[in-house]
């Protein structure tokens, strides 16, 4: 099919469209709209219609007939200076974690036409911008990652009544649908591999205490160790980074010097703890197994590299996006939040 020939400084319109296809203009939006109740045969050839003349929509004027933008936020609510061990913006784009939420998200928004906004909440100020913006119709939905008891966003963000998704289960009942892994389960199978392996004097690593994710980790591991006979478990309180696993392990250490296994609850903070160990004369996996959690890059960059529970995270974030794109078309019903199971990665630090 070709186009008949158009003003060289004009673009193509909808007219244009369906005078190369053959059909009304009412058609070709139609098609251009998405509605599902075209002719196959007919949908086809105003899209060749479509790539002859060149015709790119208008998505101004589209989104005042759908009321929707193709757009979403992505907004990660941080609680302000939570860590001293790092800025909240180097901290996201060093962690693994955030990298991989993208990475799923993309894989289901992009084939469906959805861009993405980041946004970094983390101070009352930049939360207050987000709820301007997204109460101004810049976006058809958000998915958010926030963890802390103490933060607001979720429910504020309900308020809009915005669509949206959460990255993890909401420390509040704000009642809004959330994807995460079972952290008991994960917890659990680093304990039985640290016991399988002959080890008793057992220490962690737990994330913030502020957070369910580092709660939910903690309580699953002590749990699991109870239930094998023991009780006598030390701790040290770290907040998911480099710096703060490393800090945490020497406190531990000082603790509980002849620990023989350790979980740490997150893979970057387990990057952290090795080099500390190292120096303390203790020989992973020999003198002390470590088992870390995430199953990130960070586990493979470890020396020796990491055991660790694997939260498929990847997976996860493109649940949350298929889940938020049937909540903006409507579709959604009562759909339930969803939780993944973990799985044990066994490589040579336990």
């Amino acid at each position: 099919m070709t186009a008949d020939a158009l003003p060289p400084a004009r673009p193509a319109t909808l007219e244009d469209v369906a005078r190369v296809a053959g059909v009304s203009r009412a058609t070709v939006s139609r098609v251009i709209n998405g509605t599902p109740t075209v002719d196959p045969a007919l949908r086809r050839t105003v899209l060749e219609a479509v790539e002859a003349t060149r015709y790119v929509p208008n998505r101004a004027a589209r989104s005042l007939v759908t009321r929707r933008t193709d757009s979403i936020a992505l907004v990660v609510s941080e609680q302000e200076r939570r860590s001293v061990s790092a800025p909240f913006v180097g901290r996201m784009f060093s962690d693994p974690y955030f990298g991989r939420v993208v990475a799923g998200l993309l894989d289901v928004l992009r084939p469906a036409g959805v861009q993405m906004v980041l946004m970094l909440v983390d101070d009352e100020t930049s939360r207050d911008q987000l709820l301007a913006y997204l109460r101004q119709g810049h976006v058809d939905g958000v998915a958010l990652v926030s963890s802390h008891a103490a933060d607001p966003l979720p429910g504020l963000i309900t308020g809009t009544g915005l669509p949206a998704v959460l990255a993890g289960r909401s420390p509040r009942s704000t009642g809004t649908t959330y994807v995460e892994v079972d952290q008991h389960a994960g917890a659990q199978l680093a304990a039985d591999h640290l016991v399988s392996l002959g080890r008793r004097r057992i220490g962690t690593v737990a994330g913030p205490q502020d957070m369910p994710a580092g709660q939910a980790r903690l309580e699953g591991f002590r749990g699991a160790l109870a239930a094998h006979g023991i009780d006598d478990l030390a701790w040290a309180e770290g907040d998911f980074t480099h710096a703060g696993g490393a800090a945490a392990t020497k406190r531990l250490l000082a603790e509980r010097p002849d620990l023989d296994g350790v979980f740490i609850a997150s893979d970057l903070m387990a990057m952290g703890a090795l080099p500390v160990l190292a120096r303390a004369g203790r020989t992973v996996p020999r003198d002390v197994a470590v088992v870390g959690f995430d199953d990130s890059d960070a586990a493979l960059a470890c020396d020796p590299p990491l055991t660790t529970v694997r939260q498929p995270v990847e997976e996860m974030s493109a649940e949350m996006a298929r889940l938020l794109l049937r909540r903006i078309g409507g579709t959604d019903g009562l759909q339930p939040s969803v939780v993944f199971h973990p799985s044990l990665v066994v490589r040579e630090s336990a």
